[in-house]
């Protein structure tokens, strides 16, 4: 279940409340008659199954409740209510598959823009991999596979791509383009002076690194791995299954090539640069690839899925 507040104009409180009213998958309704005051009007709130959220939102949006009130959603993680079951019941489908578009475009919405925090974490992950590949630790690759922030503008192009949001798209490639750009370019000069503190060398990296040396040769396997990896990630967002997306995180090759390619420009090993560069080019396009894909099939599936019990709230 999600628990829905809306604040309605006072003059648009009874069409709101028939809209909810007539839909089966609504339950445990409330109204507080001039309880809001910014902006001014009547408070509604409820319970819907998150299966139908996503089409009682956009009736919602449709009497211009986001334009002259407001419309929150908030997942319930306890919800004990005879009632909330019959709604839950009522609605077609499995919440577990349900996307609510309005809650996946805010979330990626703010994933997508390029702060002060984003290029740290990138570039701190970049760092801990160009550590981790010269010293062909696989620990700490993973470590700054967690560490890296950039599926979150992934995710977030491939939703303005399905969703037709150019300015979301817009956001996303300067995030990632000035994000790897930083975290490539700090790396290079945190290699520089580790090396002039002789705690690293250029041999380091000239030595075999049978643990790590993937991260520079790139094969098929790379684009299936960041492709499934891609899928996974989407899901793991449309559903908010977080423990999933650390899972993800772990098994793409962006940060740990990113980092890479700082280590091998600061050393002058071109070859490995390129090749990084080209396991970081293949992971960021199947990731955005399966991304695009998986979101395009949800909409298609969630447009496909029966729709009598709301029919009230959508129209005919």
């Amino acid at each position: 279940m999600m628990h829905l507040r809306v604040i309605s104009p006072a003059d648009r409180t009874d069409e709101v409340l028939d809209l909810l009213t007539r839909d089966p998958a609504v339950a445990n309704l409330v109204v507080h008659r001039g309880a809001a005051i910014d902006p001014a009007g009547d408070v509604v709130i409820g319970d819907v199954a998150r299966e139908s959220a996503d089409e009682v939102v956009t009736a919602l949006k449709r009497l211009g409740i986001a334009s002259s009130g407001s419309i929150a959603l908030d997942a319930v993680a306890v919800a004990l209510s005879h009632r909330g079951a019959e709604a839950e019941h009522a609605a077609p489908g499995d919440g577990g598959d349900a996307v609510v578009w309005d809650e996946i475009e805010q979330r990626t919405g703010e994933e997508s823009r390029l702060s002060v925090t984003f290029l740290l974490f990138l570039t701190i992950a970049t760092i801990i991999a160009g550590i981790g590949v010269l010293l062909d630790q696989p620990i700490l690759i993973v470590g700054a596979m967690v560490v890296g922030p950039e599926f979150g503008p992934l995710a977030a192009f491939c939703v303005g791509v399905v969703r037709r949001r150019p300015r979301v798209i817009l956001r996303s490639v300067i995030a990632l383009v000035v994000g790897f750009a930083v975290a490539v370019a700090v790396t290079i000069l945190s290699t520089l002076g580790l090396d002039a503190l002789g705690l690293i060398d250029r041999q380091m990296l000239l030595d075999p690194r049978p643990l790590t040396d993937f991260i520079w040769r790139p094969d098929a396997l790379s684009w299936i791995v960041g492709f499934l990896a891609g899928v996974a990630g989407i899901l793991s967002l449309t559903t908010a299954k977080s423990g999933a997306l650390v899972g993800v995180l772990i098994s793409v090759t962006t940060v740990p090539a990113a980092g890479n390619i700082a280590v091998a420009i600061a050393y002058g090993a071109p070859e490995e640069a390129w090749g990084s560069a080209g396991q970081l080019g293949i992971n960021l396009a199947a990731i955005v690839t399966a991304g695009i894909l998986t979101l395009a099939v949800q909409r298609w599936t969630g447009r496909r899925r029966p729709k009598a019990v709301t029919k009230a709230v959508t129209g005919p």
